[in-house]
């Protein structure tokens, strides 16, 4: 400890941060309001335009009269639902509160400073967040084609890293890795680097080519998959998120976490989501033909729509002129729509949607179309 210990803050007149945490940038969430409308349509956060199971909504009202109950820590039936649905161990799941926690807690386990986390250009923040708290490099691999690609990351990997993020499809992007491609990268990663793959947005691949990693997870020692009760099941304000790995990494894992980190409601809403297929069902179709829709009508305008495997699609603007993401994303607040602006992320001429109702589409598209001939 003491190659650590820094007298500058010893000697301070008030508490200081440890080095590097001034220097994060704060998560910053899509927007949710507008000046001067009372209520605005939110399609900035990839929620479920449905809502959430009503079978889940019954769960969480059930739950009113546990509130003083401290919930259970391990989360039995929630833990055995899930290996049931997948198939997977019981005992090699930890759940979080969100994949958020889950990403947290992996940095806290595997890295010291000057480590190195690698990830794609376009990655989800929470990763270098995590990564930087714990005073590691953040290493960007460019995504050609705003696609995670495996020897992109490969280059930038060497004796100080540790974890390997992969949000598999992306965020912001909503681009997908194939499992070839993703067994090929766990090969060629040395065996003391962490693979995570995060599949906040598996369930709305179609694509037969793609694997939700699970099963390389089962049999790898350094891969683990994080998945979330936050986007197809409608759940994100009770922030469930759970992970499946080697039974070490979990159990180190389970050394940090936060001993009540999901709350009764949360456990039993997610049961019963997990168990209502209907209405899983019902949220794919949507996505699934929506998705196509607007991918068709922002491209017969003269933008660029990303093809996406999500419950979103990322469209670019031209870069100059009057027709750029700002412009368009202000346009498009005075009607009351709200996207998400991804300059954050490295994407400064590109909006996110996330797609919505038939008529939160067609009002979309109807209000991009005026933007672009006026």
């Amino acid at each position: 400890m003491s190659d650590t210990f820094s007298p500058d803050r010893a000697a301070a007149d008030r508490p200081v941060p440890k080095a590097g945490i001034l220097d994060i940038r704060a998560y910053v969430p899509g927007k949710a309001t507008v000046d001067g409308i009372e209520h605005p349509l939110k399609l900035s956060a990839n929620e479920n335009i449905l809502g959430c199971s009503p079978r889940a909504k019954a769960a969480y009202a059930a739950a009113i009269d546990q509130l003083h109950v401290y919930p259970d820590s391990r989360a039995t039936r929630l833990r055995e639902a899930i290996a049931n649905e997948f198939r997977l161990e019981p005992e090699r799941l930890i759940f979080g509160c969100g994949s958020d926690e889950i990403f947290h807690m992996l940095c806290q386990v595997y890295l010291e400073p000057g480590d190195n986390i690698v990830q794609g250009e376009f990655a989800f923040g929470a990763y270098a967040i995590g990564a930087r708290a714990c005073q590691a490099e953040v290493r960007n691999a460019p995504e050609p084609d705003y696609r995670v690609d495996v020897d992109e990351l490969l280059k930038l990997v060497d004796a100080r890293t540790r974890l390997v993020f992969i949000a598999n499809p992306g965020n912001p992007t909503g681009t997908h890795v194939v499992g070839s491609e993703i067994r090929r990268l766990q090969a060629a990663l040395p065996a003391s680097v962490v693979l995570v793959l995060d599949g906040a947005y598996a369930e709305f691949v179609e694509d037969p080519a793609f694997e939700d990693g699970t099963d390389l997870a089962r049999t790898a020692d350094n891969v683990i998959v994080t998945r979330t009760f936050s986007k197809l099941h409608g759940l994100a304000t009770l922030r469930v998120g759970w992970a499946y790995g080697p039974a070490d990494m979990i159990a180190a894992l389970d050394r940090i976490r936060q001993p009540f980190n999901t709350t009764i409601p949360g456990q039993a809403a997610a049961i019963e989501a997990l168990a209502d297929k209907d209405f899983q069902r019902a949220s794919l179709e949507l996505v699934g033909r929506w998705r196509a829709w607007l991918t068709q009508q922002l491209g017969g305008m003269g933008l660029a729509p990303v093809p996406s495997a999500t419950n979103f699609v990322l469209v670019g603007f031209p870069s100059q002129g009057a027709k750029t993401a700002a412009a368009a994303e202000d346009f498009l607040a005075r009607r009351g729509l709200i996207v998400r602006g991804v300059g954050g992320y490295g994407l400064p001429d590109h909006l996110r949607l996330t797609i919505g109702l038939e008529e939160h589409n067609r009002a979309v598209i109807d209000a991009l179309s005026d933007f672009m001939r006026a």
